[in-house]
């Protein structure tokens, strides 16, 4: 018989739309604390547009770690009946779904909520197999709820799942600036351990500009504080986002206030406008003039130039074009470099092509397919490159427009 909280409960765990890429290549357990963004005015970002913020109870939380654990729980019970030793594995995972229709079929349920379900059913799944060791703390500032509620939240996760090595989340330079330091060292003893920023720029303009939010002397002051409070800093910086005006400020003025703060991360997440932001209007209308592909990549070896601190430089996601771009700093500072000058050295038609390759593999993987319209497109702009044409540059710029639109 199923657990309770799995037979009169809402049989899933709620989670938001995105985590990054290293928790999801840790395969972290992703648990909702808040939902939505509490700025959500950034003009470059549509993640929560149109979506209200709101803040979970502990009590709602709580129910959803208890779910998690049931859920745990009954796989590995089925993984033992079957034979499997623990073991979960797809023959486990489809023994459970089908032997709890009540909860698995469109028979007892709506298909939103069965779709739920299955949703935090592979969740879970993903994170036992990985030895669930990590968890994400959703959505964009989940240390904004109140401290004391923070640590009850983190401590009953560690009491019901001793595993846990990682607690992480999102934060706001300004939330970390105004909360103290004492709560900030009570969060990190409660067990949350990584926190993950999106600095995006550290010049004034271009903050301003794109209604960040925040300014270049909260991202220092969040981040020092961050440091001193015993977190690992993971810091985003947007090659792009200052556009043609302010490309080689962004860069430099970045670089300056990243080299204070020295964080253990700086990861690299070039603009891509996209439709449905108020950036990308902006751009429609001529008031903002993106970066080519070429000039964001000259950007980032001026942001690194400038760059004087002890972070991972991390290109791990697919807006970048250039993902070996990445490395320990300072020692692999020449190395990186060194990579980009080769990149921008090669003849046009050379990184036309490179720029088509890289850009169609990160849009099949998501896609999976070209549609019709764009796969005549695709076919125009690499007879293009093949032939040398003079107008191959914008033939492939406008593959690019429409498969980065897709990129997460």
């Amino acid at each position: 018989m199923l657990p309770a909280i799995l037979q009169h409960g809402k049989g899933y765990h709620e989670m938001g739309p995105i985590r990054p890429p290293s928790e999801g290549r840790d395969r972290s357990l992703l648990l909702r604390i808040t939902r939505n963004c509490p700025w959500n005015r950034c003009e470059f970002c549509r993640t929560y547009k149109n979506k209200p913020y709101g803040l979970r109870s502990v009590a709602e939380i709580k129910a959803d770690i208890d779910t998690v654990k049931a859920l745990a729980g009954e796989l590995k019970a089925t993984s033992w009946r079957l034979g499997y030793r623990g073991t979960i594995n797809r023959e486990v995972v489809a023994a459970f779904i089908n032997a709890n229709p009540s909860l698995y079929s469109e028979a007892y349920s709506e298909p939103s909520v069965v779709q739920r379900r299955l949703e935090s059913l592979a969740n879970v799944v993903h994170w036992l197999s990985s030895g669930a060791r990590t968890v994400f703390l959703q959505d964009a500032n989940a240390p904004q709820i109140r401290t004391a509620e923070m640590v009850e939240i983190l401590n009953y996760l560690k009491e019901n799942f001793p595993s846990i090595e990682r607690i992480t989340s999102y934060a706001r330079s300004k939330t970390m600036a105004r909360k103290k330091l004492e709560d900030l060292m009570r969060l990190r003893e409660a067990g949350l351990s990584r926190l993950h920023i999106g600095f995006e720029s550290g010049c004034d303009e271009v903050l301003a500009g794109v209604k960040k939010g925040t300014t270049a002397a909260e991202h220092l002051l969040a981040g020092k504080k961050v440091r001193e409070a015993g977190f690992e800093l993971s810091e985003y910086y947007m090659p792009g986002l200052g556009g043609r005006k302010w490309s080689q400020k962004h860069a430099v003025e970045s670089a300056q206030v990243l080299n204070e703060i020295d964080p253990d991360f700086i990861r690299l997440r070039t603009l891509v406008p996209r439709r449905g932001t108020p950036l990308y209007d902006r751009v429609l209308a001529g008031e903002f003039e993106p970066l080519t592909e070429d000039e964001v990549v000259e950007e980032i070896a001026l942001f690194l130039e400038h760059l004087d601190c002890h972070a991972y430089l991390a290109s791990d996601q697919m807006c970048n074009l250039l993902w070996e771009v990445e490395g320990q700093l300072p020692d692999d500072k020449s190395a990186i470099l060194n990579t980009i000058h080769e990149y921008l050295q090669k003849p046009l038609y050379e990184r036309l092509k490179i720029q088509l390759e890289r850009r169609l593999s990160s849009y099949l993987f998501i896609a999976g397919h070209l549609k019709p319209d764009l796969s005549a497109d695709v076919e125009a702009a690499w007879e293009a490159v093949d032939s040398r044409a003079p107008d191959a540059p914008v033939k492939v710029q406008k593959v690019l427009d429409i498969v980065k639109a897709a990129f997460i």
